[in-house]
Protein backbone atom coordinates (compact mmCIF):
# COMPACT_ATOMS: atom_id res chain seq x y z
CA UNK A 1 0.00 0.00 0.00
CA UNK A 2 1.29 3.51 -0.90
CA UNK A 3 1.73 5.79 1.77
CA UNK A 4 2.80 8.67 2.31
CA UNK A 5 5.36 10.07 5.57
CA UNK A 6 4.87 13.17 7.52
CA UNK A 7 5.99 14.93 10.12
CA UNK A 8 3.63 14.41 13.55
CA UNK A 9 2.93 18.10 13.24
CA UNK A 10 2.94 19.02 9.30
CA UNK A 11 -0.26 18.58 7.65
CA UNK A 12 1.36 18.65 4.37
CA UNK A 13 3.47 16.52 2.61
CA UNK A 14 7.31 18.10 1.43
CA UNK A 15 6.61 17.92 -2.03
CA UNK A 16 3.81 20.44 -1.56
CA UNK A 17 5.65 23.13 -0.35
CA UNK A 18 6.25 24.89 -3.13
CA UNK A 19 2.16 24.52 -4.25
CA UNK A 20 0.38 27.54 -4.56
CA UNK A 21 -1.37 27.80 -1.59
CA UNK A 22 0.90 26.22 0.78
CA UNK A 23 2.07 29.48 2.40
CA UNK A 24 -1.59 29.51 3.08
CA UNK A 25 -1.62 25.85 4.65
CA UNK A 26 1.26 27.81 6.92
CA UNK A 27 -0.30 30.82 8.02
CA UNK A 28 -3.28 28.17 9.06
CA UNK A 29 -1.25 26.25 10.97
CA UNK A 30 -0.26 28.76 13.06
CA UNK A 31 -3.54 30.59 14.11
CA UNK A 32 -4.74 27.99 16.96
CA UNK A 33 -1.76 29.35 19.19
CA UNK A 34 -3.68 32.20 20.27
CA UNK A 35 -7.26 30.48 21.01
CA UNK A 36 -8.83 30.14 24.34
CA UNK A 37 -6.55 28.14 26.85
CA UNK A 38 -9.06 25.04 26.86
CA UNK A 39 -8.25 24.42 23.20
CA UNK A 40 -4.27 24.16 24.65
CA UNK A 41 -5.21 20.53 26.14
CA UNK A 42 -5.69 18.99 22.92
CA UNK A 43 -3.15 17.83 20.65
CA UNK A 44 -1.39 20.34 18.23
CA UNK A 45 -2.56 18.37 15.35
CA UNK A 46 -6.40 18.10 16.16
CA UNK A 47 -5.94 22.28 16.71
CA UNK A 48 -4.26 22.71 13.45
CA UNK A 49 -6.64 20.31 12.00
CA UNK A 50 -9.63 22.34 13.31
CA UNK A 51 -7.89 25.48 11.86
CA UNK A 52 -7.53 24.18 8.54
CA UNK A 53 -11.47 22.23 8.59
CA UNK A 54 -12.57 26.05 8.98
CA UNK A 55 -11.59 26.91 5.90
CA UNK A 56 -12.98 24.28 3.07
CA UNK A 57 -12.16 25.76 -0.24
CA UNK A 58 -8.27 25.74 0.81
CA UNK A 59 -9.11 21.86 1.92
CA UNK A 60 -10.31 20.56 -1.33
CA UNK A 61 -7.85 22.28 -3.42
CA UNK A 62 -4.97 20.69 -1.37
CA UNK A 63 -6.21 17.48 -0.76
CA UNK A 64 -3.58 15.52 -2.98
CA UNK A 65 -1.52 16.95 -0.51
CA UNK A 66 -2.62 16.52 2.76
CA UNK A 67 -0.81 13.32 4.18
CA UNK A 68 -2.21 10.31 4.49
CA UNK A 69 -2.01 9.59 7.85
CA UNK A 70 -3.72 12.91 8.69
CA UNK A 71 -7.29 11.93 7.24
CA UNK A 72 -9.20 10.26 10.04
CA UNK A 73 -8.39 13.30 11.89
CA UNK A 74 -9.15 15.81 9.39
CA UNK A 75 -12.60 13.11 9.00
CA UNK A 76 -13.48 13.69 12.21
CA UNK A 77 -13.20 17.59 12.82
CA UNK A 78 -15.18 18.25 9.58
CA UNK A 79 -17.96 16.00 10.98
CA UNK A 80 -17.49 18.35 14.40
CA UNK A 81 -17.56 21.73 12.45
CA UNK A 82 -20.68 19.92 10.33
CA UNK A 83 -18.76 20.61 7.13
CA UNK A 84 -20.10 18.66 5.30
CA UNK A 85 -18.50 19.88 1.76
CA UNK A 86 -15.00 18.89 3.34
CA UNK A 87 -16.74 15.45 4.37
CA UNK A 88 -17.42 14.76 1.24
CA UNK A 89 -14.41 15.52 -0.66
CA UNK A 90 -12.15 13.59 2.39
CA UNK A 91 -14.23 10.37 1.49
CA UNK A 92 -13.86 10.70 -2.50
CA UNK A 93 -10.34 11.00 -2.04
CA UNK A 94 -9.89 8.26 0.93
CA UNK A 95 -6.25 7.16 0.89
CA UNK A 96 -7.03 4.02 3.45
CA UNK A 97 -7.82 0.92 2.92
CA UNK A 98 -10.69 0.83 5.39
CA UNK A 99 -13.41 3.51 6.40
CA UNK A 100 -15.03 2.87 9.65
CA UNK A 101 -17.18 5.66 11.40
CA UNK A 102 -17.79 4.72 14.70
CA UNK A 103 -13.57 4.07 14.99
CA UNK A 104 -13.35 7.42 13.18
CA UNK A 105 -15.59 9.14 15.70
CA UNK A 106 -14.81 7.68 18.81
CA UNK A 107 -12.21 9.15 20.86
CA UNK A 108 -8.80 9.03 20.54
CA UNK A 109 -5.52 10.99 21.34
CA UNK A 110 -5.68 14.09 19.45
CA UNK A 111 -9.51 14.72 20.61
CA UNK A 112 -10.90 12.52 23.22
CA UNK A 113 -14.90 13.53 22.50
CA UNK A 114 -17.03 11.11 21.22
CA UNK A 115 -18.98 12.07 18.65
CA UNK A 116 -20.54 9.06 18.03
CA UNK A 117 -24.04 9.93 19.62
CA UNK A 118 -23.78 12.89 17.38
CA UNK A 119 -26.30 12.61 14.30
CA UNK A 120 -25.05 15.32 11.78
CA UNK A 121 -27.64 14.79 8.85
CA UNK A 122 -25.77 16.80 6.10
CA UNK A 123 -22.27 15.18 7.45
CA UNK A 124 -23.55 11.45 7.05
CA UNK A 125 -25.25 11.76 3.89
CA UNK A 126 -21.93 13.68 2.59
CA UNK A 127 -20.36 10.23 3.59
CA UNK A 128 -22.52 8.43 1.19
CA UNK A 129 -21.96 10.41 -1.55
CA UNK A 130 -18.27 11.01 -1.05
CA UNK A 131 -17.39 7.17 -1.26
CA UNK A 132 -20.07 7.41 -4.47
CA UNK A 133 -17.84 9.71 -5.40
CA UNK A 134 -14.81 7.35 -4.14
CA UNK A 135 -15.85 4.65 -6.58
CA UNK A 136 -16.66 6.46 -9.37
CA UNK A 137 -13.31 8.28 -9.58
CA UNK A 138 -11.29 6.94 -12.51
CA UNK A 139 -8.33 4.74 -10.80
CA UNK A 140 -10.36 4.55 -7.35
CA UNK A 141 -9.84 0.91 -6.18
CA UNK A 142 -8.07 1.33 -2.66
CA UNK A 143 -10.97 1.39 -0.37
CA UNK A 144 -12.29 -1.79 0.64
CA UNK A 145 -13.93 -2.01 4.04
CA UNK A 146 -16.87 0.91 4.88
CA UNK A 147 -18.36 -0.10 7.58
CA UNK A 148 -21.35 2.47 9.01
CA UNK A 149 -22.12 1.07 12.34
CA UNK A 150 -22.09 1.79 16.02
CA UNK A 151 -23.52 5.52 15.17
CA UNK A 152 -26.79 6.53 17.61
CA UNK A 153 -29.63 8.09 16.77
CA UNK A 154 -29.26 8.82 12.85
CA UNK A 155 -32.69 9.75 10.91
CA UNK A 156 -33.50 8.99 7.47
CA UNK A 157 -31.27 10.04 4.36
CA UNK A 158 -33.28 11.16 1.65
CA UNK A 159 -33.62 8.35 -0.72
CA UNK A 160 -31.12 7.96 -3.51
CA UNK A 161 -32.06 9.66 -6.90
CA UNK A 162 -32.88 6.38 -8.39
CA UNK A 163 -35.08 5.40 -6.08
CA UNK A 164 -38.71 6.00 -5.59
CA UNK A 165 -40.55 5.91 -1.83
CA UNK A 166 -41.44 2.48 -0.71
CA UNK A 167 -45.32 2.84 -0.42
CA UNK A 168 -45.44 0.27 2.16
CA UNK A 169 -42.69 2.34 3.86
CA UNK A 170 -39.78 0.82 4.04
CA UNK A 171 -36.84 2.68 5.81
CA UNK A 172 -35.13 4.76 3.12
CA UNK A 173 -32.11 5.22 5.36
CA UNK A 174 -31.13 1.38 5.06
CA UNK A 175 -32.39 2.19 1.39
CA UNK A 176 -29.89 4.62 0.78
CA UNK A 177 -27.16 3.09 1.97
CA UNK A 178 -27.74 -0.03 0.31
CA UNK A 179 -27.69 1.59 -3.14
CA UNK A 180 -24.37 3.73 -2.39
CA UNK A 181 -22.77 0.80 -1.30
CA UNK A 182 -23.77 -1.06 -4.64
CA UNK A 183 -21.92 2.03 -6.88
CA UNK A 184 -18.60 -0.14 -4.92
CA UNK A 185 -17.37 -2.61 -7.62
CA UNK A 186 -14.65 -3.65 -5.87
CA UNK A 187 -17.09 -3.83 -2.58
CA UNK A 188 -15.87 -7.52 -0.17
CA UNK A 189 -16.16 -7.40 3.16
CA UNK A 190 -19.45 -5.72 4.80
CA UNK A 191 -20.07 -5.14 8.71
CA UNK A 192 -22.94 -4.03 9.98
CA UNK A 193 -22.79 -5.95 14.00
CA UNK A 194 -25.35 -4.53 15.85
CA UNK A 195 -27.34 -2.76 13.80
CA UNK A 196 -31.42 -4.09 14.04
CA UNK A 197 -31.68 -5.55 10.82
CA UNK A 198 -34.87 -7.59 11.02
CA UNK A 199 -36.11 -8.80 7.96
CA UNK A 200 -34.07 -5.90 5.62
CA UNK A 201 -31.03 -8.43 4.56
CA UNK A 202 -32.41 -8.39 1.12
CA UNK A 203 -33.12 -4.76 0.77
CA UNK A 204 -29.09 -4.21 1.85
CA UNK A 205 -27.21 -6.94 0.07
CA UNK A 206 -29.91 -7.50 -2.65
CA UNK A 207 -27.80 -4.07 -4.79
CA UNK A 208 -24.87 -5.31 -4.27
CA UNK A 209 -22.90 -5.85 -7.53
CA UNK A 210 -19.91 -8.21 -6.25
CA UNK A 211 -20.05 -10.94 -4.22
CA UNK A 212 -18.95 -10.70 -0.83
CA UNK A 213 -16.14 -12.25 0.57
CA UNK A 214 -16.71 -11.45 4.19
CA UNK A 215 -20.42 -10.36 6.35
CA UNK A 216 -20.52 -9.72 9.94
CA UNK A 217 -24.00 -9.55 10.70
CA UNK A 218 -23.41 -10.42 14.80
CA UNK A 219 -26.24 -9.35 16.73
CA UNK A 220 -28.64 -7.95 13.80
CA UNK A 221 -31.97 -9.62 15.33
CA UNK A 222 -32.20 -11.41 12.00
CA UNK A 223 -35.62 -13.39 11.24
CA UNK A 224 -36.15 -16.27 9.15
CA UNK A 225 -36.76 -14.69 6.41
CA UNK A 226 -33.24 -13.11 6.48
CA UNK A 227 -31.78 -16.37 7.04
CA UNK A 228 -33.57 -17.72 4.18
CA UNK A 229 -32.67 -15.05 1.80
CA UNK A 230 -28.66 -15.70 3.07
CA UNK A 231 -29.19 -19.43 2.32
CA UNK A 232 -30.27 -18.79 -1.16
CA UNK A 233 -28.42 -15.18 -2.27
CA UNK A 234 -25.25 -15.27 -4.30
CA UNK A 235 -23.13 -13.82 -1.96
CA UNK A 236 -23.06 -16.73 0.34
CA UNK A 237 -20.86 -19.16 -2.04
CA UNK A 238 -18.21 -16.67 -1.90
CA UNK A 239 -17.99 -16.10 1.67
CA UNK A 240 -14.99 -16.58 3.49
CA UNK A 241 -15.15 -14.92 6.63
CA UNK A 242 -18.88 -15.12 8.36
CA UNK A 243 -20.41 -14.29 11.98
CA UNK A 244 -23.98 -14.74 12.54
CA UNK A 245 -23.56 -14.43 16.75
CA UNK A 246 -26.18 -13.61 18.79
CA UNK A 247 -28.94 -15.38 16.84
CA UNK A 248 -31.04 -18.40 17.60
CA UNK A 249 -30.15 -20.25 14.49
CA UNK A 250 -30.14 -24.04 15.58
CA UNK A 251 -33.26 -23.73 17.69
CA UNK A 252 -35.43 -21.51 16.07
CA UNK A 253 -34.03 -22.16 12.14
CA UNK A 254 -32.35 -25.22 11.81
CA UNK A 255 -32.99 -26.62 8.51
CA UNK A 256 -32.51 -22.67 6.90
CA UNK A 257 -29.22 -22.60 8.72
CA UNK A 258 -27.75 -25.79 7.89
CA UNK A 259 -28.73 -24.89 4.36
CA UNK A 260 -26.81 -21.93 4.59
CA UNK A 261 -23.35 -23.86 5.59
CA UNK A 262 -23.97 -25.92 3.13
CA UNK A 263 -23.86 -23.26 0.26
CA UNK A 264 -21.13 -21.50 1.99
CA UNK A 265 -19.22 -25.13 3.12
CA UNK A 266 -16.74 -24.77 -0.36
CA UNK A 267 -15.25 -21.17 0.82
CA UNK A 268 -15.77 -20.80 4.37
CA UNK A 269 -12.94 -20.06 6.22
CA UNK A 270 -13.64 -18.19 9.68
CA UNK A 271 -17.35 -19.08 11.36
CA UNK A 272 -18.39 -17.25 14.47
CA UNK A 273 -21.69 -18.23 16.17
CA UNK A 274 -20.87 -16.70 19.92
CA UNK A 275 -23.94 -16.39 22.03
CA UNK A 276 -26.27 -18.33 19.87
CA UNK A 277 -27.91 -20.48 22.68
CA UNK A 278 -26.35 -23.69 21.29
CA UNK A 279 -26.85 -26.98 23.17
CA UNK A 280 -26.33 -30.21 23.79
CA UNK A 281 -28.89 -31.22 22.26
CA UNK A 282 -27.79 -29.44 19.36
CA UNK A 283 -24.39 -31.06 18.94
CA UNK A 284 -25.13 -33.45 16.45
CA UNK A 285 -26.81 -31.27 14.12
CA UNK A 286 -23.73 -29.29 14.66
CA UNK A 287 -21.81 -32.10 13.52
CA UNK A 288 -23.70 -32.49 10.30
CA UNK A 289 -23.78 -28.87 9.50
CA UNK A 290 -20.22 -28.60 9.55
CA UNK A 291 -18.87 -31.48 8.21
CA UNK A 292 -19.23 -30.60 4.62
CA UNK A 293 -16.93 -27.16 5.27
CA UNK A 294 -13.46 -28.69 4.12
CA UNK A 295 -11.70 -25.33 3.71
CA UNK A 296 -12.82 -24.31 7.45
CA UNK A 297 -9.90 -22.64 9.83
CA UNK A 298 -11.16 -21.13 12.39
CA UNK A 299 -14.18 -21.98 14.32
CA UNK A 300 -15.64 -19.43 17.35
CA UNK A 301 -18.70 -20.37 19.50
CA UNK A 302 -18.30 -18.67 22.92
CA UNK A 303 -20.90 -17.91 24.72
CA UNK A 304 -22.77 -20.97 24.35
CA UNK A 305 -24.20 -23.50 26.93
CA UNK A 306 -22.86 -26.52 26.20
CA UNK A 307 -21.51 -28.91 28.62
CA UNK A 308 -17.90 -30.93 28.82
CA UNK A 309 -19.23 -34.23 27.68
CA UNK A 310 -21.18 -32.45 24.65
CA UNK A 311 -17.80 -30.28 23.67
CA UNK A 312 -15.86 -33.63 23.56
CA UNK A 313 -18.17 -34.81 21.28
CA UNK A 314 -18.04 -31.70 19.17
CA UNK A 315 -14.24 -31.67 19.17
CA UNK A 316 -13.93 -35.28 18.29
CA UNK A 317 -16.06 -34.15 14.80
CA UNK A 318 -13.99 -31.08 14.20
CA UNK A 319 -10.70 -33.03 13.83
CA UNK A 320 -12.28 -34.61 10.77
CA UNK A 321 -12.03 -30.56 9.23
CA UNK A 322 -8.80 -30.99 7.41
CA UNK A 323 -7.56 -27.04 7.16
CA UNK A 324 -9.15 -26.25 11.01
CA UNK A 325 -6.16 -24.66 12.93
CA UNK A 326 -7.97 -22.36 15.26
CA UNK A 327 -11.27 -23.21 17.73
CA UNK A 328 -12.32 -20.22 20.03
CA UNK A 329 -14.73 -22.23 22.73
CA UNK A 330 -16.77 -21.59 25.20
CA UNK A 331 -15.86 -22.34 29.07
CA UNK A 332 -18.42 -25.46 29.99
CA UNK A 333 -21.68 -25.11 31.98
CA UNK A 334 -20.37 -27.58 34.10
CA UNK A 335 -18.42 -25.07 35.54
CA UNK A 336 -20.93 -21.97 36.49
CA UNK A 337 -23.34 -22.90 39.04
CA UNK A 338 -26.51 -24.70 38.35
CA UNK A 339 -29.14 -22.88 36.54
CA UNK A 340 -26.18 -20.32 34.90
CA UNK A 341 -28.42 -17.52 33.01
CA UNK A 342 -27.16 -17.32 28.63
CA UNK A 343 -25.76 -15.16 27.24
CA UNK A 344 -24.07 -14.16 30.39
CA UNK A 345 -22.77 -10.73 31.52
CA UNK A 346 -19.15 -9.96 31.96
CA UNK A 347 -19.13 -10.35 35.64
CA UNK A 348 -21.34 -13.60 35.41
CA UNK A 349 -18.76 -15.12 32.35
CA UNK A 350 -15.76 -14.85 34.95
CA UNK A 351 -17.21 -16.55 38.11
CA UNK A 352 -16.50 -20.36 36.95
CA UNK A 353 -14.64 -23.12 38.40
CA UNK A 354 -11.64 -22.81 37.04
CA UNK A 355 -9.93 -26.71 38.23
CA UNK A 356 -13.33 -27.95 36.65
CA UNK A 357 -12.32 -26.08 33.34
CA UNK A 358 -8.65 -27.01 33.75
CA UNK A 359 -9.85 -30.82 33.33
CA UNK A 360 -12.10 -30.73 30.67
CA UNK A 361 -9.77 -28.33 28.86
CA UNK A 362 -6.96 -31.28 29.23
CA UNK A 363 -9.61 -33.45 28.37
CA UNK A 364 -10.50 -31.67 25.08
CA UNK A 365 -6.46 -31.05 24.59
CA UNK A 366 -6.56 -35.41 24.60
CA UNK A 367 -8.70 -35.39 22.10
CA UNK A 368 -7.09 -33.83 19.71
CA UNK A 369 -3.82 -35.51 20.46
CA UNK A 370 -5.63 -38.87 19.86
CA UNK A 371 -6.80 -37.46 16.70
CA UNK A 372 -2.81 -36.41 15.80
CA UNK A 373 -4.90 -32.64 15.43
CA UNK A 374 -1.27 -31.13 17.10
CA UNK A 375 -2.03 -28.62 14.69
CA UNK A 376 -5.12 -27.23 16.02
CA UNK A 377 -5.46 -24.83 18.90
CA UNK A 378 -8.27 -24.40 21.19
CA UNK A 379 -8.80 -21.80 23.91
CA UNK A 380 -11.43 -19.75 25.42
CA UNK A 381 -10.67 -16.00 25.70
CA UNK A 382 -12.97 -14.26 27.98
CA UNK A 383 -12.17 -10.95 27.00
CA UNK A 384 -11.18 -10.30 23.57
CA UNK A 385 -10.88 -12.01 20.66
CA UNK A 386 -7.66 -14.42 19.86
CA UNK A 387 -5.53 -13.82 16.41
CA UNK A 388 -3.69 -16.77 15.46
CA UNK A 389 -1.30 -15.01 13.28
CA UNK A 390 0.16 -13.12 16.70
CA UNK A 391 -0.94 -14.90 19.36
CA UNK A 392 -2.31 -12.21 21.60
CA UNK A 393 -5.91 -11.14 22.56
CA UNK A 394 -6.75 -7.87 21.21
CA UNK A 395 -6.42 -6.60 25.49
CA UNK A 396 -3.24 -7.48 25.01
CA UNK A 397 -2.56 -5.97 21.60
CA UNK A 398 -3.73 -2.88 22.77
CA UNK A 399 -1.62 -2.97 25.57
CA UNK A 400 1.40 -3.34 23.36
CA UNK A 401 0.26 -0.63 21.23
CA UNK A 402 -0.06 2.18 24.01
CA UNK A 403 3.27 1.46 24.87
CA UNK A 404 4.65 1.68 21.78
CA UNK A 405 2.81 4.93 21.26
CA UNK A 406 4.31 6.12 24.82
CA UNK A 407 7.19 5.00 23.20
CA UNK A 408 7.25 6.82 20.31
CA UNK A 409 5.88 10.17 21.80
CA UNK A 410 9.28 10.08 24.47
CA UNK A 411 11.21 9.76 20.99
CA UNK A 412 9.53 12.59 19.85
CA UNK A 413 9.67 14.71 22.80
CA UNK A 414 13.89 14.03 22.90
CA UNK A 415 13.77 15.16 19.06
CA UNK A 416 12.61 17.88 19.96
CA UNK A 417 14.72 18.62 23.40
CA UNK A 418 17.75 18.22 20.75
CA UNK A 419 16.43 20.36 18.50
CA UNK A 420 16.24 23.06 20.78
Amino acid sequence: MTTRASLPLSVLSPEAAAAKNSHKLHRLWEEPHGQHHSDTMRSLRFISAKALASHPQLVQENLDSIAYNLYPLLFKTSYLLEQADITRALLSHWPLEEFRLAVLLGPNIDHPEDLRDRACKACLEACMQGIADHVLRSGSNRLRVADFTGIQDVQAFDAPPTCAPDPEGEDLLLTSIAWELSQMNQLTELSVAFSTLTGKIQTLLSPLKTPLRVLDLANCALNHEDISFLANCNHTAHLEVLDLSGHNLVHLYPSTFFRLLSQAAQTLKVLTLEDCNITDSHVNMMILGLSPCSQLQQFKFLGNPLSGSALRRLFAALCELPRLRHIEFPVPKDCYPEGAIYPQDELSVSKFDQQKYDMIAEDLQAVLLRANREDIQASTPLFGSFDPDIHETSNELGTFLLQAFKTALENFSRALEQME
